[in-house]
């Protein structure tokens, strides 16, 4: 049913951004200053179509401002600006929570078989055809603070991505011009390097987060893509120049 989605949101007319809204969200955050004017323009451009193929709605008594959701669109389209639009395909749905929020597991102990319940606090969430959740303080800090190495909304775009093919597994649907064996071999690369310098109790550039799954990883390397991606350079090469030829076309 593919092609059928992509005739519907290709019929969706974009949404009309006004000139004093866009200029506002362009002036709160200095990561749309490194942007080049065709970039900003494209960017303006995919923001208005994610605002009218995907819905807002808020949780936990959070009030949605317009802004909020222009800032959300905005910095989720900046994730996919040069995948195509097929890179939103899947999912209609933006869930943002006033901070933290609360999701109850079932977590599965594979050596004891014992299955327990509790509640995890989290910041962010993808769901495989479902929502994308975010807290919007964090969005807001992620805006106030984009060089800090740190971007919920790019690190849960980056899990979207890595579901376009139906498995989340740290390889996202590739272009062309990347052979699913080579991003493999670099992903790994980086990941097991990561995973012997947490385990000898060494500080890290990378969160150590990312060692809980080649999905992880992906995710954390993708925020750093994009609020640090001269530390990833230093910290990790070969990752960094694959998710510049990923995100940007490089």
């Amino acid at each position: 049913m593919g092609w059928l989605t992509r005739l519907r949101d290709a019929l969706q007319p974009p949404v009309r951004i006004a000139d004093a809204d866009w200029d506002a969200l362009l002036a709160s955050s200095a990561l749309f200053a490194r942007l080049r004017d065709a970039d900003r323009d494209a960017l303006r451009a995919s923001t208005a179509l994610f605002l009218a193929r995907k819905s807002f709605s808020a949780a936990g008594g959070h009030v949605l401002e317009p802004a909020h959701a222009l800032a959300i669109a905005a910095l989720a389209s900046l994730s996919v600006l040069h995948l195509g639009r097929d890179a939103l395909a899947g999912w209609h749905e933006v869930i943002v929570y006033p901070g933290e929020f609360r999701v109850r597991r079932e977590h599965h102990d594979e050596h004891s078989g014992v299955v327990t319940e509790g509640d995890d606090v989290l910041i962010g969430e993808a769901w495989e055809r479902g929502p994308l959740i975010l807290s919007w303080a964090d969005v807001a800090t992620d805006l106030a603070h984009p060089f800090d190495g740190f971007n919920v909304v790019a690190h849960e775009m980056a899990h979207k991505l890595d579901l376009l093919d139906g498995a989340m597994n740290g390889v996202p649907a590739l272009p062309r011009s990347i052979a699913r064996r080579e991003w493999i071999d670099a992903m790994q690369a980086g990941f097991d390097r990561l995973e012997r310098a947490v385990a000898r109790g060494r500080d890290t550039f990378i969160d150590p987060y990312a060692t809980e799954s080649a999905e992880e990883y992906f995710a954390v390397v993708s925020e750093l893509h994009f609020s640090d991606p001269a530390g990833l350079a230093r910290a990790e090469p070969a990752v960094a120049a694959l998710l510049a030829r990923y995100y940007d076309g490089g």
